[in-house]
Protein backbone atom coordinates (compact mmCIF):
# COMPACT_ATOMS: atom_id res chain seq x y z
CA UNK A 1 0.00 0.00 0.00
CA UNK A 2 3.10 2.30 0.28
CA UNK A 3 3.26 2.69 -3.30
CA UNK A 4 0.40 3.90 -3.86
CA UNK A 5 -0.42 7.08 -5.94
CA UNK A 6 -2.95 9.58 -4.23
CA UNK A 7 -4.95 12.08 -6.44
CA UNK A 8 -4.27 15.56 -5.59
CA UNK A 9 -6.98 18.15 -5.92
CA UNK A 10 -5.29 21.63 -7.95
CA UNK A 11 -3.95 24.07 -5.75
CA UNK A 12 -5.79 27.03 -5.00
CA UNK A 13 -5.16 30.11 -6.87
CA UNK A 14 -6.08 33.91 -6.37
CA UNK A 15 -10.36 34.59 -7.56
CA UNK A 16 -10.82 30.67 -6.15
CA UNK A 17 -13.74 29.73 -4.67
CA UNK A 18 -13.46 28.26 -0.75
CA UNK A 19 -16.72 26.86 0.59
CA UNK A 20 -17.47 27.04 3.84
CA UNK A 21 -19.30 23.87 5.45
CA UNK A 22 -19.95 22.85 9.18
CA UNK A 23 -20.87 19.40 9.22
CA UNK A 24 -20.51 18.87 13.23
CA UNK A 25 -21.21 21.20 16.13
CA UNK A 26 -23.03 24.06 15.24
CA UNK A 27 -21.68 27.56 15.07
CA UNK A 28 -22.93 31.14 14.90
CA UNK A 29 -22.22 34.17 12.38
CA UNK A 30 -20.17 36.08 15.13
CA UNK A 31 -17.87 33.36 15.32
CA UNK A 32 -17.50 32.93 12.14
CA UNK A 33 -17.07 36.54 10.76
CA UNK A 34 -13.11 36.52 11.05
CA UNK A 35 -12.48 33.88 9.23
CA UNK A 36 -14.65 34.51 6.08
CA UNK A 37 -13.18 38.37 6.14
CA UNK A 38 -9.43 36.77 6.22
CA UNK A 39 -10.04 34.61 3.33
CA UNK A 40 -11.29 37.22 1.55
CA UNK A 41 -7.91 39.01 2.20
CA UNK A 42 -6.12 36.35 1.04
CA UNK A 43 -8.03 37.00 -2.07
CA UNK A 44 -10.72 34.08 -2.32
CA UNK A 45 -14.01 33.92 -2.53
CA UNK A 46 -16.23 32.68 0.46
CA UNK A 47 -19.47 30.00 -0.43
CA UNK A 48 -21.49 29.60 2.89
CA UNK A 49 -23.62 26.01 2.90
CA UNK A 50 -27.20 27.25 3.08
CA UNK A 51 -27.52 25.48 6.08
CA UNK A 52 -24.41 26.84 8.44
CA UNK A 53 -25.73 28.66 10.46
CA UNK A 54 -28.66 25.50 11.00
CA UNK A 55 -29.07 24.75 14.76
CA UNK A 56 -30.56 21.19 15.70
CA UNK A 57 -29.34 20.44 19.51
CA UNK A 58 -25.62 20.90 19.64
CA UNK A 59 -25.64 20.28 15.75
CA UNK A 60 -25.24 22.59 13.15
CA UNK A 61 -28.80 21.94 11.70
CA UNK A 62 -29.93 18.33 11.35
CA UNK A 63 -28.04 15.54 9.59
CA UNK A 64 -30.02 16.39 6.16
CA UNK A 65 -29.65 19.73 6.21
CA UNK A 66 -25.66 19.08 7.00
CA UNK A 67 -25.33 16.82 4.52
CA UNK A 68 -27.19 18.97 2.13
CA UNK A 69 -24.16 20.99 2.31
CA UNK A 70 -21.77 19.15 2.42
CA UNK A 71 -22.91 17.48 -0.69
CA UNK A 72 -23.54 20.42 -2.63
CA UNK A 73 -20.00 21.73 -2.33
CA UNK A 74 -19.00 18.28 -2.93
CA UNK A 75 -20.92 18.43 -6.42
CA UNK A 76 -20.02 22.56 -7.15
CA UNK A 77 -17.82 22.70 -9.86
CA UNK A 78 -17.08 26.48 -8.76
CA UNK A 79 -15.96 25.39 -5.46
CA UNK A 80 -12.70 24.25 -5.01
CA UNK A 81 -12.03 23.73 -1.83
CA UNK A 82 -14.30 22.71 1.28
CA UNK A 83 -13.42 24.26 4.41
CA UNK A 84 -15.18 22.99 7.74
CA UNK A 85 -15.85 25.27 10.14
CA UNK A 86 -15.30 23.49 12.89
CA UNK A 87 -14.98 20.59 14.85
CA UNK A 88 -16.93 18.58 17.94
CA UNK A 89 -19.22 16.12 16.87
CA UNK A 90 -21.58 15.03 14.03
CA UNK A 91 -19.35 14.21 10.63
CA UNK A 92 -19.74 10.51 11.16
CA UNK A 93 -23.26 10.58 10.83
CA UNK A 94 -23.06 12.44 7.08
CA UNK A 95 -21.16 9.55 5.56
CA UNK A 96 -24.26 7.32 5.03
CA UNK A 97 -26.33 10.17 3.22
CA UNK A 98 -23.20 11.63 0.74
CA UNK A 99 -22.40 10.78 -2.82
CA UNK A 100 -18.23 11.15 -3.74
CA UNK A 101 -18.75 9.72 -7.49
CA UNK A 102 -18.37 12.80 -8.65
CA UNK A 103 -16.05 14.15 -6.31
CA UNK A 104 -13.61 11.00 -6.89
CA UNK A 105 -13.25 12.10 -10.42
CA UNK A 106 -12.63 15.95 -9.85
CA UNK A 107 -11.33 16.01 -6.52
CA UNK A 108 -11.25 19.50 -4.51
CA UNK A 109 -9.19 19.78 -1.30
CA UNK A 110 -11.35 18.90 2.03
CA UNK A 111 -10.17 20.95 4.83
CA UNK A 112 -10.22 20.30 9.04
CA UNK A 113 -9.13 18.61 11.85
CA UNK A 114 -10.54 17.18 14.98
CA UNK A 115 -14.06 15.35 14.08
CA UNK A 116 -13.31 16.25 10.09
CA UNK A 117 -10.89 12.94 10.41
CA UNK A 118 -13.79 11.25 9.56
CA UNK A 119 -13.52 12.69 6.21
CA UNK A 120 -9.60 12.31 6.31
CA UNK A 121 -10.15 8.83 6.43
CA UNK A 122 -12.48 8.64 4.10
CA UNK A 123 -10.63 9.97 1.52
CA UNK A 124 -7.20 8.30 2.51
CA UNK A 125 -9.27 4.37 2.50
CA UNK A 126 -11.90 4.35 0.13
CA UNK A 127 -10.73 7.32 -2.50
CA UNK A 128 -7.39 7.56 -2.84
CA UNK A 129 -7.45 11.62 -2.22
CA UNK A 130 -5.41 13.91 -0.78
CA UNK A 131 -6.95 16.25 1.43
CA UNK A 132 -5.80 18.84 4.51
CA UNK A 133 -5.29 18.26 8.16
CA UNK A 134 -5.59 22.25 9.49
CA UNK A 135 -6.98 25.26 11.17
CA UNK A 136 -10.47 25.06 10.75
CA UNK A 137 -13.18 29.30 10.60
CA UNK A 138 -13.41 28.71 14.59
CA UNK A 139 -10.15 29.09 15.29
CA UNK A 140 -9.09 31.77 12.83
CA UNK A 141 -7.56 34.63 14.90
CA UNK A 142 -10.64 37.07 16.13
CA UNK A 143 -8.57 40.34 15.11
CA UNK A 144 -8.38 39.52 10.90
CA UNK A 145 -4.44 39.01 11.15
CA UNK A 146 -2.93 35.72 10.33
CA UNK A 147 -0.91 33.96 12.29
CA UNK A 148 1.19 30.77 12.08
CA UNK A 149 -1.72 28.55 11.77
CA UNK A 150 -3.69 29.97 9.10
CA UNK A 151 -0.73 31.07 7.05
CA UNK A 152 0.38 27.14 7.02
CA UNK A 153 -2.89 26.56 5.90
CA UNK A 154 -3.00 29.39 3.42
CA UNK A 155 0.64 27.72 2.67
CA UNK A 156 -1.18 24.34 2.41
CA UNK A 157 -3.66 25.21 -0.15
CA UNK A 158 -1.46 26.95 -2.20
CA UNK A 159 0.69 24.28 -2.55
CA UNK A 160 3.93 26.02 -0.59
CA UNK A 161 4.47 23.41 1.92
CA UNK A 162 7.43 21.92 1.44
CA UNK A 163 8.88 20.70 5.01
CA UNK A 164 8.54 21.31 8.58
CA UNK A 165 10.96 21.27 11.08
CA UNK A 166 10.12 20.95 14.50
CA UNK A 167 12.35 20.36 18.23
CA UNK A 168 13.67 17.48 19.68
CA UNK A 169 11.69 15.63 22.25
CA UNK A 170 13.58 13.25 25.21
CA UNK A 171 10.81 10.58 23.88
CA UNK A 172 11.89 10.79 20.25
CA UNK A 173 13.10 7.60 18.29
CA UNK A 174 15.54 8.69 15.98
CA UNK A 175 15.54 7.09 12.75
CA UNK A 176 14.36 7.87 9.04
CA UNK A 177 11.07 6.90 7.12
CA UNK A 178 8.66 7.44 4.21
CA UNK A 179 5.66 6.69 3.30
CA UNK A 180 2.13 8.25 2.68
CA UNK A 181 1.12 10.62 4.99
CA UNK A 182 -2.22 9.84 6.99
CA UNK A 183 -3.74 10.22 10.31
CA UNK A 184 -5.27 12.96 12.25
CA UNK A 185 -7.61 12.80 15.93
CA UNK A 186 -6.47 9.67 17.87
CA UNK A 187 -10.09 9.01 18.99
CA UNK A 188 -11.94 9.40 15.71
CA UNK A 189 -9.33 6.95 14.56
CA UNK A 190 -10.40 4.68 17.00
CA UNK A 191 -14.04 5.06 16.50
CA UNK A 192 -14.09 4.18 12.61
CA UNK A 193 -12.06 0.72 13.47
CA UNK A 194 -14.45 -2.16 12.24
CA UNK A 195 -15.82 0.25 9.57
CA UNK A 196 -15.36 0.47 5.83
CA UNK A 197 -13.30 3.93 6.60
CA UNK A 198 -10.96 1.77 9.34
CA UNK A 199 -7.79 3.77 8.41
CA UNK A 200 -4.93 1.36 6.44
CA UNK A 201 -1.82 2.46 7.95
CA UNK A 202 0.89 -0.22 6.70
CA UNK A 203 3.82 1.48 5.21
CA UNK A 204 2.76 4.90 6.21
CA UNK A 205 3.48 7.76 8.27
CA UNK A 206 1.31 8.19 10.72
CA UNK A 207 0.50 11.44 12.08
CA UNK A 208 -1.98 11.52 15.56
CA UNK A 209 -3.06 14.26 17.90
CA UNK A 210 -6.06 14.18 20.98
CA UNK A 211 -8.03 16.64 23.39
CA UNK A 212 -9.79 16.15 26.93
CA UNK A 213 -9.59 12.59 26.90
CA UNK A 214 -8.64 10.36 30.06
CA UNK A 215 -5.06 8.76 29.93
CA UNK A 216 -6.17 5.08 30.03
CA UNK A 217 -8.88 5.98 27.20
CA UNK A 218 -5.05 6.73 25.33
CA UNK A 219 -3.88 3.62 26.41
CA UNK A 220 -6.95 1.47 25.60
CA UNK A 221 -7.03 3.38 22.18
CA UNK A 222 -3.29 2.28 21.68
CA UNK A 223 -3.45 -1.51 23.14
CA UNK A 224 -6.07 -1.54 20.07
CA UNK A 225 -4.27 -0.18 17.36
CA UNK A 226 -1.32 -2.67 18.18
CA UNK A 227 -3.51 -5.71 18.79
CA UNK A 228 -5.19 -4.92 15.50
CA UNK A 229 -1.93 -4.49 13.64
CA UNK A 230 -1.66 -0.96 13.03
CA UNK A 231 1.40 -0.19 14.36
CA UNK A 232 4.04 -2.43 13.70
CA UNK A 233 3.57 -2.08 9.81
CA UNK A 234 4.31 1.67 9.94
CA UNK A 235 6.99 3.98 8.37
CA UNK A 236 6.72 6.42 10.75
CA UNK A 237 4.62 8.22 13.66
CA UNK A 238 4.27 11.74 14.30
CA UNK A 239 2.57 12.71 17.69
CA UNK A 240 0.75 15.91 17.75
CA UNK A 241 -0.92 17.92 20.52
CA UNK A 242 -1.94 15.48 23.42
CA UNK A 243 -3.86 18.55 25.25
CA UNK A 244 -6.12 18.69 28.64
CA UNK A 245 -5.61 14.97 29.46
CA UNK A 246 -7.79 13.50 31.96
CA UNK A 247 -7.38 11.32 34.82
CA UNK A 248 -9.08 9.34 37.53
CA UNK A 249 -8.74 9.61 41.55
CA UNK A 250 -6.57 6.62 40.90
CA UNK A 251 -3.71 8.00 39.01
CA UNK A 252 -2.96 6.27 35.60
CA UNK A 253 0.74 6.63 36.38
CA UNK A 254 2.03 7.40 32.86
CA UNK A 255 1.29 10.47 31.13
CA UNK A 256 -0.22 10.28 27.22
CA UNK A 257 3.59 10.90 25.52
CA UNK A 258 4.90 7.98 28.04
CA UNK A 259 1.70 5.86 26.98
CA UNK A 260 2.41 6.18 23.79
CA UNK A 261 5.76 5.67 23.67
CA UNK A 262 5.29 2.99 25.43
CA UNK A 263 3.11 1.26 23.05
CA UNK A 264 5.41 1.22 19.64
CA UNK A 265 9.10 0.78 21.70
CA UNK A 266 9.36 -2.63 20.50
CA UNK A 267 9.10 -1.17 16.96
CA UNK A 268 12.06 0.43 14.75
CA UNK A 269 10.57 3.04 12.46
CA UNK A 270 11.09 7.07 13.76
CA UNK A 271 8.95 8.50 16.13
CA UNK A 272 8.68 12.16 16.72
CA UNK A 273 6.69 13.55 19.43
CA UNK A 274 5.70 17.98 19.73
CA UNK A 275 4.81 18.09 16.13
CA UNK A 276 2.70 21.47 16.27
CA UNK A 277 -0.16 20.24 15.09
CA UNK A 278 -3.37 19.55 17.08
CA UNK A 279 -6.04 21.38 19.52
CA UNK A 280 -3.65 24.06 20.42
CA UNK A 281 -2.94 27.28 19.33
CA UNK A 282 -0.11 26.18 16.94
CA UNK A 283 -1.79 24.13 14.65
CA UNK A 284 0.17 23.84 11.27
CA UNK A 285 -1.24 22.25 8.00
CA UNK A 286 -0.47 18.72 7.13
CA UNK A 287 -1.44 17.30 3.95
CA UNK A 288 -2.25 13.74 3.84
CA UNK A 289 -2.34 11.56 1.12
CA UNK A 290 0.68 13.42 0.34
CA UNK A 291 4.14 10.84 0.21
CA UNK A 292 6.82 12.63 3.10
CA UNK A 293 9.87 11.41 4.80
CA UNK A 294 10.46 11.71 8.22
CA UNK A 295 13.89 11.76 9.81
CA UNK A 296 14.22 12.08 13.62
CA UNK A 297 17.56 13.19 14.31
CA UNK A 298 19.22 14.70 18.18
CA UNK A 299 18.28 18.15 17.76
CA UNK A 300 15.13 18.27 15.52
CA UNK A 301 12.87 16.30 13.60
CA UNK A 302 11.87 17.11 9.84
CA UNK A 303 8.65 16.11 7.56
CA UNK A 304 9.26 16.37 4.19
CA UNK A 305 6.90 16.28 1.53
CA UNK A 306 8.70 14.69 -1.29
Amino acid sequence: MQNITYKQAAFLKKGDTIGIVAPARKISKDELKPAIELIKNWGYYVKLGDNVFAEDRQFAGTDKERATDFQNMLDDDNVKAILCARGGYGSVRLIPHLDFSKFNKNPKWIIGYSDVTVFHSLLNKVSGICSIHGSMPINFPKNGIDNESSLALKEAIEGNLKQVRFPHHKHNKMAAGTGILVGGNLSILYSLRGTFIDLDTEGKILFIEDLDEYLYHIDRIMMNLKLGGKLKGLSGLIVGGMSEMNDNTIPFGRSAVEIISDAVAEYEFPVAFGFPAGHQERNLALVFGKYVSLQVNFEFSVLKYI
